[in-house]
């Protein structure tokens, strides 16, 4: 008997719904994104991809494409934000490759998001854009569309992000971004500017991941575009107005705050010609990311939207995507549709709130004040072999295998294994044909 086929409805057409979008089609099954924007793009800067996401483009046969716009870092460096003592080194080349099988990558979102368009496109999804979603039926299922026809489809999935309508829907009460009480600075510079300074000719010349690590704040370097830019993010706390979650930088506020930092930082931050400045918003955890009927879930920042501090943000919701791509590859009938919801849920929900909960915590790390404790700190990160909770937390020999040695695919396998013995908790028992 062959596999049935389903329609998919994805709301959202960023990194995490083009990567579902991508995993569903693969499968077999016909997939339409619902965007807003009525042109497809991404704004932002610099975005790294680790060896858990890079595994799952490799699968998908984009991870050359991707790559060819790409920086591999040699090493990731933590520095004192004094003098810009490197604290601890873990290298990635040849280490990721060799331990994981798979590159860690630096690219620039904008290159990352184009190339995911073009592969959905390739493989026939369709992408409805100016399609703004007003309210969801989650019964029949269908969503319903600003100026539009209600749009019906066999499931939908929520992908549109931190501001989710979908995640608002779904609690039945608004759910704005909560304050984390930091903001970021995002700039690009030309890598040939700063190979006319000799202090940051270093910096230009070997591709690495360089943080400084500071009182309340810390910097995060790294090369993009085959190293011609180079990608500075500066985390502060947060001094935007209420109700103002961008605008404008003052650089002259921007270099007092760092005055006293290492003095290659900041004349690096003295190529800087203008910037802006983001709030850093999350959301609360969700007691569950589905609705009970079985028809709707939500996906990537949507349901578990994380600080930066690990990276790991765009990689979790590519996760999301390959996961529930792999599960409709496995069903066998229509009956088991809300059963595969219950398992991407359970085998992702864990997972992303450990993700999240470790960048919050790693601000903490990063952010020490002057004292005992960031004395310490810089102690273990020199002295002492990595152990479990390590400040390096990808050097952390726990830890890290926990981020980077993640396969999707895998994890999809066990657990419809488990499935199809009829062993898997909170499903609705349909891993046998009911005809």
């Amino acid at each position: 008997m062959s596999k049935p086929k389903f329609h998919i409805a994805i709301v959202g057409a960023g990194l995490g719904g083009l990567a579902a979008a991508i995993g569903i089609v693969r499968a077999g099954h016909r997939v339409t994104i619902l965007e807003q924007a009525p042109v497809l793009g991404e704004i932002g800067a610099g975005i790294q991809i680790p060896p858990n996401s890079a595994r799952i483009l490799k699968r998908w046969n984009i991870l050359d494409k991707i790559e060819s716009v790409s920086v591999r870092p040699n090493d990731f460096i933590l520095r004192s934000y004094r003098d810009g003592k490197v604290l601890s080194k873990q290298n990635m080349v040849p280490y990721a490759e060799e331990r994981y099988g798979v590159p860690y990558l630096h690219i620039h979102r904008a290159d990352y998001h184009r190339i995911l368009v073009e592969e959905a496109e390739r493989l026939g999804v369709t992408m409805a854009l100016g399609s703004t979603v007003t309210n969801i039926d989650f019964a029949k299922p269908s969503l319903q569309l600003r100026d539009k026809p209600d749009f019906h489809a066999d499931i939908i999935l929520g992908a549109d992000g931190l501001k989710s309508v979908c995640r608002e829907v779904l609690l039945g009460h608004s759910d704005p971004p909560r304050l984390t009480g930091d903001l970021a600075y995002r700039v690009i510079v030309k890598a040939e500017d700063m190979r006319k300074h000799a202090e940051l000719r270093d910096l230009a010349d070997r591709p690495a991941i360089n943080y400084w690590m500071g009182p309340s704040a810390h910097a995060v370097c790294y090369l993009l575009q085959g190293g011609g830019l180079y990608n500075i993010v500066l985390i502060c706390p947060d001094n935007l107005p209420e109700m103002v979650n961008s605008q404008k930088a003052d650089l002259q506020e921007l270099r007092t705050f760092f005055e006293n930092w290492d003095p290659k930082l900041k004349k690096l931050l003295g190529l800087i010609q203008e910037t802006s400045k983001w709030r850093l918003q999350n959301s609360e955890e969700m007691k569950s990311w589905s609705h009970p009927c079985g028809k709707f879930a939500l996906l990537g920042d949507a349901c578990h939207a994380t600080l930066p501090y690990l990276a790991q943000g765009a990689a979790q919701a590519v996760e999301d995507g390959a996961v529930i791509g792999t599960l409709f590859e496995r069903i066998e009938w229509r009956s088991q549709l809300p059963d595969i919801l219950t398992i991407y849920e359970h085998l992702r929900k864990e997972r992303t709130t450990r993700v999240v909960k470790g960048s919050t915590a790693l601000r903490d790390v990063f952010h020490m004040a002057d004292g005992d404790r960031q004395r310490e700190r810089d102690r273990q990160l020199l002295e002492q072999e990595p152990f479990e909770g390590f400040p390096n937390r990808w050097a952390d020999p726990i830890f890290q295998p926990f981020l980077f040695d993640y396969d999707a695919h895998d994890e999809v396998e066990k657990a419809w294994d488990r499935y199809k013995k009829g062993t898997y908790p909170g499903t609705a028992g349909h891993f046998q044909s009911k005809l």
